[in-house]
């Protein structure tokens, strides 16, 4: 068997050890990474970027493994492997000698450190030094058997981005050492490589011989199959709209699984919103399972619901499985991948507790070793979080990303980051010597090296209050371009508190939660170029936040989802076609299906109540006759409803007309900032009916998408409004992004707004069997603007001009 793999990825997985310590998480600085080697690699004699690869069997397994070295310096007293690392944390406080970094780590967990209570040395993780060695003696051995060297020097270079200087560690090594220590990387990589191997043809001849885990298709399920199939096959981009019913997970998951057993494709990423979707997932490949498919997937959750602690503090210190958690995490995920193939949330857990690991960090870690990752968008988009282990070269990926209606809010909201006045100043009164005092009276370690980090805050905040002073009377400032200077004085602040942290190991996690947010603000300052707006809104009370807001996020999505082979965005609301395609990164290559709704036409009774205004204007005299549409509809016939409205007031008005005027009925509403608990139980409500019930809920909300009552657990929606989003900067500034092509008020209002009624509407039909009402209320919605965005099934709409229509139409359709 073969296996083909880098020095890095080798030297990361079987070397790494030690504990998560969320203090010491820095800026990836790609870009600038490299403009420091290229500075350091124009020595005389340097020879940069040399491209190493060694074949070797070992185990029974024939390894290729290459690289590049960051330079191999030859001269009369020898050749030196060059290692280069840029760094963040200041050259004093970086104990590189390998000699040193070796006495440590032999002498156990206890005597790793020069610090006591911490796992650094010299300001770095040790593990983290222990693998830069590595990394550069498996350069040493490659380069030293291709050229016949008895021995070579090892050369680790730090450099520190602030100051730009530089710091050496040399180290000479036998060839024969290096040999040795080659060949125990491999020995242990071996196991992996085995079962690796095992695992893909157990897999691979699954996938061949799956076949689809249902009797029958439904209609329209084999073309959405097939356009899946071949969209990969080719390597292309689909976007697919897939009215409810038609089975798209199974009709995405499936031909996915195929193409991969017939070798077009590798890992699969199902991408979602919601974890309702998520579920669906695992429930279709559970499905497949019962026919035979032998393939592991692994779900991953965000770190906050997974957490075993009340409070998420990810430090040694704090947290168990924090300390030693990577001495411990790779016999962890042998033992889950020797025992499951689905891997869900509650299986990550139950594990992590078993051998004291990270439940996150182990999902994560599995990831490497599925075939189907189920997760959030924010896994492949976003800048901060997205999984760098598999994105950041690309590879043969497929993505299948669900309710993609959702992604390009989502989008802009991870491409954009924000900065709050407020924040920094708690910040800085954290950071003053008066709370170094309080800090020292309470028995806390005291904070050293303060004075520096408040006078840049300090030179902050004057710069953000003259910000809010140029607010005036406007409220806000929106200006295409990156503000600057305020970048660089964060720039400043950044590089001095990661000396700070150096220094000062147990900061408040609200210190620390606020330097996060800096990091972001200038992870996202990189991205920042034409798309792109600079939004300052003042609050109260001096309050003023700054917001890097991604108005056109087409061109990362793209650029995101080229990280793969093959790219599947779909979902039952993704109309009009044009719009979707433009803003999720689609382009004129880009294949289009919309496909019919597989339920009788009939079984939907579709109204529009078109004389009535529900403007903003006009909310309040309306109130009492929306609340008479919504009572004659719900007395067309005994069951369940819901009324969704464009706002949390409007809502409040109508339900208390509603009330005043119809007490006898039985209602609910929903009411503002529902915990999860909160949220089953007023769904649970819709399993009774033994009486018509009336819920209103807010449109775009929780209960308006995602929500599957079939049958008679919901027989009728009232949409009240457009569901045009209330005017604010953000979309305002989307608004003028696609103003020059006139498709502003389009893009950053009418088409949201439609799918926001499309997505409620779509709540009462969720079978062959059902059959149901759905009432629009607005005058806007009989005109040619919103017809021509209504899907195929919703051509057989009638309108209503008065109540007494409404009731006549409601009668002859419940009496069929």
């Amino acid at each position: 068997m073969q296996k083909r793999l880098s020095v890095r990825n080798l030297v990361e997985f079987i070397m790494r050890s030690g504990s998560i310590d969320s203090r010491f998480t820095g800026r990836n600085r790609l870009e600038e990474g490299a403009r420091v080697h290229r500075k350091l690699q124009k020595a005389e004699g340097y020879q940069a970027e040399v491209h190493l690869s060694i074949t070797e069997t070992h185990s029974g397994v024939e390894f290729t493994v290459e690289g590049r070295a960051d330079g191999v310096i030859v001269t009369d007293n020898g050749v030196t492997v060059d290692e280069i690392k840029s760094t963040l944390t200041p050259l004093e406080f970086i104990n590189g000698d390998y000699e040193t970094v070796e006495r440590f780590a032999a002498g156990g967990r206890n005597g790793m450190t020069e610090r006591s209570g911490s796992s650094v040395t010299g300001g770095l993780e040790l593990s983290v030094i222990r693998q830069h060695w590595a990394q550069a003696m498996c350069y040493g051995y490659i380069y030293s058997l291709k050229n016949d060297l008895q021995e070579i020097d090892v050369r680790l270079t730090y450099y520190e981005m602030e100051t730009g200087g530089v710091k050496r560690f040399t180290h000479t090594f036998p060839f024969d050492r290096l040999r040795i220590f080659f060949t125990e990387l491999l020995e242990k990589y071996a196991v992996w490589a085995h079962f690796e191997n095992e695992w893909k043809g157990t897999a691979t001849a699954s996938m061949q011989a799956l076949s689809f885990p249902f009797v029958s298709y439904r209609e329209g399920q084999r073309n959405l199959a097939a356009a899946v199939y071949r969209s990969i096959v080719a390597g292309g981009r689909l976007f697919a709209m897939a009215p409810t019913g038609v089975g798209k997970t199974v009709s995405t998951l499936f031909p996915a699984l195929k193409a991969v057993g017939e070798g077009s494709g590798g890992k699969i990423f199902y991408l979602t919103a919601k974890t309702v979707t998520r579920q669906a997932a695992q429930a279709a490949l559970e499905k497949m399972r019962e026919r035979g498919l032998r393939a592991k997937s692994v779900t991953v959750t965000a770190k906050d619901k997974v957490c075993f602690l009340e409070e998420r503090i990810c430090r040694p210190s704090h947290c168990e499985c924090a300390d030693g958690h990577f001495d411990r995490v790779n016999d962890a995920i042998l033992d889950v991948l020797r025992s499951c193939d689905s891997i869900t949330a509650e299986t990550t857990a139950d594990y992590a507790r078993r051998h004291r690991v990270c439940p996150f960090e182990l999902a994560l870690d599995l990831t490497l070793w599925s075939d189907v990752v189920i997760c959030d968008y924010n896994y492949l988009f976003d800048p901060q979080v997205y999984l760098k282990r598999f994105f950041a070269d690309g590879g043969d990926f497929i993505f299948l990303i669900d309710e993609a209606h959702n992604l390009a809010d989502r989008a802009r909201e991870m491409f954009s980051a924000t900065i709050s006045k407020r924040d920094l100043l708690v910040m800085k009164k954290m950071l003053t010597p008066k709370r170094g005092e309080a800090r020292a009276q309470s028995g806390a370690r005291p904070l050293s090296g303060t004075r520096s980090l408040t006078r840049g805050l300090t030179k902050i905040n004057k710069l953000l209050l003259e910000k809010r002073r140029e607010c005036g009377d406007a409220g806000f400032i929106a200006e295409k371009e990156l503000p600057r200077e305020l970048a660089d004085l964060l720039e400043i602040f950044s590089y001095e508190f990661s000396g700070f942290l150096g220094e000062n190991p147990e900061v408040e996690v609200e210190i620390l939660t606020v330097y996060f947010d800096i990091l972001t603000f200038l992870k996202i300052a990189e991205l920042f170029d034409e798309r792109y707006a600079t939004l300052f809104e003042p609050g109260s009370d001096g309050e003023l936040t700054v917001k890097l807001f991604c108005a056109d996020p087409s061109y990362l999505l793209d650029e995101r989802l080229g990280c793969g082979r093959a790219s599947v965005l779909f979902s039952a609301t993704l109309t009009p076609s044009r719009y979707f395609i433009d803003v999720l990164g689609g382009s004129t290559e880009s294949k289009y299906i919309a496909l019919p709704s597989p339920f009788p036409r009939e079984n939907l009774l579709l109204l529009i109540a078109g004389k009535i205004s529900t403007r903003y204007k006009e909310r309040e005299s309306s109130a009492e006759s929306v609340a008479e549409i919504i009572y004659r509809t719900s007395t067309g016939k005994k069951g369940n409803y819901i009324a969704y409205f464009p706002s949390y007031k409007y809502l409040t008005d109508v339900y208390a007309a509603f009330t005043a005027k119809h007490p006898e009925v039985n209602t609910v509403r929903q009411e503002r900032r529902m915990t999860d608990g909160e949220r089953d139980e007023f769904l649970a409500l819709f399993e009774r009916q033994a009486e018509t019930m009336v819920a209103f809920c807010v449109l775009g909300g929780v209960f308006s998408e995602g929500v599957d009552l079939t049958g008679d657990r919901l027989i009728g929606t009232v949409i009240v409004g457009t569901g045009l989003p209330q005017l604010n900067i953000e979309l305002d500034t989307v608004k003028s992004q696609y103003d020059g092509a006139g498709r502003g008020f389009d893009f950053a209002y009418r088409f949201p707004g439609m799918n926001k009624v499309l997505q409620a509407a779509g709540r009462v039909i969720r079978s062959e069997d059902d059959r149901g009402v759905v009432v629009l209320v607005d005058d806007r919605f009989p005109t040619r603007q919103y017809t021509e965005l209504f899907p195929e099934h919703w051509k057989h709409w009638r309108s209503v001009d008065n109540a007494d229509e409404l009731a006549k139409a409601l009668e002859m359709f419940w009496a069929e």
